[in-house]
């Protein structure tokens, strides 16, 4: 459904009609987005949207095979294409653009999506043009019904990327801090493995955690008190560890760890959060990633924000994990400005790693 966002400082006046592709790692996404605007005044719609998950192909490894993610990516890109132009009532003839995830991610997954927009795009004699995998996630919460406005601090919290960013406009980031060492999504997928859950690990830890017994444990808290925005979590995988080696691990036992676990990393992440909108001067702060759909993280954010003075925004759960939607809707604000796009007629690369920071202003 059709929703207010602030893009009138984004850009005067065009439309666009953008298809996008994700493929970055063990989700097929495609989406179709409409940026209609005059004036100043924009509405954006996401016209139709679908997803193709490879959990559960991939929990019997008990994580992400690049070669079977991107055989897979293969033979859903096209099927999904067309179910979401049927949705939508929209032929391929109609599209504007096609954006597509160049990276960061799986080099032969990101080669999939890559291909086929590419592919279309010269078809088609229009544009294709590659996005960042954060820039998506990073400007998710736009499409939200309540979305937020620049500039803001972002918390990026993935399964490969923690980063906190200064968000100026689009392609105007300034890094702020990131992890040193693993994830937020590796350590709940580590911690899940020590655990005997299963995969993936954020979802598994957090319901586990609904049943754990608080102040039973005690976790550190990685670099809590560093003087800077960095993050490690790579020794609380590690505590972990030791701590289920001295325990008898039965279902109480894992659930109680599971939940000290969670409320370390939770407090590290709005403490850190907390730190950089001060350091800033900053009232907003935008929560995307998969990590940001954790309920206790949501609670312990919006609840020490607001006691400071600031606002959290986060993107619909559905929009936390990998997507089409956010591909697209980043491709069309990189379109509309007329972003060059080249690759259709030169050839394409992917990029398996990609600093956001570098990325070219809109």
């Amino acid at each position: 459904m059709p929703s207010r966002v602030p893009l009138g400082q984004i850009v005067s006046s065009s439309s666009m009609l953008v298809l996008g592709i994700e493929t970055s790692c063990d989700e097929t996404g495609v989406a179709l987005f409409e940026l209609l605007g005059s004036n100043g005044a924009w509405s954006s719609g996401l016209l139709a949207q679908a997803l193709h998950s490879q959990v559960q192909m991939h929990a019997e490894y008990g994580g992400v095979v690049p070669e079977l993610a991107s055989r897979d990516h293969i033979r859903r890109v096209l099927p999904v294409t067309r179910q979401v132009l049927a949705a939508a009532g929209r032929r391929v003839d109609d599209l504007d653009g096609i954006a597509y995830t160049q990276g960061p991610g799986l080099a032969g997954a990101l080669l999939v999506g890559a291909g086929i927009a590419n592919g279309l795009a010269y078809a088609l004699a229009i544009p294709a043009v590659g996005i960042h995998h954060l820039e998506g996630h990073l400007l998710s919460p736009l499409l939200s019904v309540d979305p937020p406005a620049f500039p803001f601090v972002a918390l990026l919290v993935s399964g490969g990327h923690t980063q906190l960013m200064r968000v100026a406009g689009v392609g105007r980031y300034e890094l702020l801090g990131e992890t040193v060492d693993d994830a937020a999504g590796e350590a709940f997928d580590k911690t899940a493995q020590l655990l005997g859950l299963g995969y993936p690990g954020g979802p598994a830890v957090s319901r586990l955690a609904e049943r754990g017994r608080r102040d039973r444990f005690k976790l550190p808290r990685p670099m809590l008190n560093s003087g800077d925005l960095n993050f490690s979590f790579s020794g609380l995988k590690t505590a972990v560890l030791t701590l289920a080696r001295q325990q008898t691990l039965d279902e109480q036992s894992c659930a109680d760890i599971a939940l000290a676990f969670q409320e370390a990393m939770v407090d590290v992440l709005t403490a850190k959060s907390l730190a950089a909108l001060e350091q800033t001067g900053l009232d907003s702060l935008v929560v995307a990633g998969g990590v940001g759909a954790n309920q206790q993280l949501r609670d312990e954010l919006s609840t020490v924000a607001e006691e400071n003075g600031h606002r959290v925004y986060y993107p619909e759960p559905s929009l936390c994990t990998d997507n089409g939607a956010m591909i697209a809707f980043a491709g069309a604000l990189r379109l509309v400005h007329g972003q060059p796009s080249r690759e259709a007629v030169r050839g394409f690369t992917v990029q398996a790693r990609w600093d956001l920071d570098a990325l070219p202003p809109a």
